[in-house]
């Protein structure tokens, strides 16, 4: 197979590359090797063809997509930003990209799409009533319940604290800012390019994603990555609220095996449409587990839970990953405790190795 994948020398299409690679696939990557978010130039296998180049210029992606058979779209802005004042490049970045590239996909009649979604699309996570055990949506967290160290949502009706549970492609979508609505926007481009065209576009909506190769600690990077940063100083991590957000962290290696059985599927015949997996780890971790053990495996400070809260902030999402098993044949190989000790010492990327 002839490979092309977008943003290849980011976290994780790095990644993605080279699972490709070891399935002996011809490998080209789009990347603009932008200095801000590559200090150190990218050192790539021999085996890559590298095209240096913006997703957003139709002639830089005619090029790119010359002789390929399928499509792994992993270019994006990522993370929550600063402010509203990121939304125009989140856009660029993120939906007039995708059209660019969805667009001259058509002219080169090229067929199947992987993109990379994200677990932002569901806004907070699924939620049961504690006495029935009916799914319920909940309504914004009040902040007065967060100053009295109440952070988990009501049941807008009852007022009964709920219960967390596992989320799946059929919940509700509710972004709840510029780069969850970015991201939404990406499927929906991605599902009418398929009925458009017949194409084939699979959606992986990524849940909390870490390992070697993470940015550094930016305002754009993940949790998991600001909490190592901040180790590598010799500081604590803070922990937001009580530490008991859960989240489905996934190692970056299983990402990129997903993205793989994604690409083997469409090329098996899979048919034409549209279809959105979740890609998240079988155990349920929360947030201060996950400061702890990389305290635990850097021998560096206990995190400091803070108390602390930001509007907005969502506090329970897990995946359930049983359809993309189901499905594509994919499960996580990579254990929690086994990630999170290989992640405390792993370079990052913004770091000189």
């Amino acid at each position: 197979m002839k490979f092309l994948v977008t943003g290849g020398a980011g976290f994780i299409g790095s990644h993605v590359v080279e699972a490709a690679l070891a399935r002996g696939w011809t490998v080209r990557v789009l990347d603009s090797l932008d200095p801000g978010l590559h200090p150190h130039k990218p050192v790539f296998d021999p085996r890559v063809e590298l095209m240096t180049g913006d997703v957003t210029d139709p002639a830089t992606v005619d090029a790119a997509l010359q002789g390929i058979d399928s499509v792994c779209h992993q270019s994006a802005k990522v993370g929550l930003g600063v402010s509203f004042a990121d939304a125009p490049d989140y856009i660029r970045n993120n939906d007039f990209a995708t059209a660019i590239l969805l667009a001259a996909m058509e002219r080169h009649s090229i067929t199947r799409l992987v993109l990379a979604s994200s677990m932002v699309v569901y806004g907070e996570g699924a939620y049961a009533d504690a006495g029935t055990g009916l799914p319920v949506r909940p309504g914004p967290r009040a902040e007065a319940d967060l100053r009295a160290g109440i952070f988990d949502p009501r049941n807008p009706e009852t007022g009964a604290v709920l219960v967390p549970a596992m989320i799946t492609e059929g919940a509700a979508l509710d972004p709840r800012n510029v780069y969850a609505a970015s991201k939404l926007s990406q499927e929906h481009l991605a599902a009418s390019w398929a009925r458009s065209t017949g194409g084939s576009a699979v959606a992986l909506r990524y849940h909390n994603v870490y390992g070697p190769r993470m940015p550094k600690n930016t305002p754009y990077a993940g949790v998991a990555s600001l909490f190592r940063s901040a180790l590598a100083r010799g500081e604590a991590p803070r922990v937001f609220e009580d530490g008991a957000q859960r989240r489905s962290f996934i190692h970056v290696r299983d990402v990129a095996a997903a993205n793989i059985a994604a690409a083997e599927s469409l090329s098996d015949g899979g048919g034409p449409g549209f279809r959105a997996y979740n890609v998240g780890a079988d155990e349920v971790r929360t947030i201060g587990e996950v400061a702890a053990a990389l305290s635990t495996y850097s021998a560096g400070p206990a995190p400091v839970v803070t108390g602390e809260y930001r509007l907005g902030d969502v506090r329970h999402v897990t995946a359930s990953s049983e359809l993309i098993k189901a499905e594509l044949g994919w499960a996580p190989a990579v254990g929690f405790e086994d990630g999170m000790r290989e992640f405390a010492t792993a370079p990052l990327r913004g770091e000189q190795v």
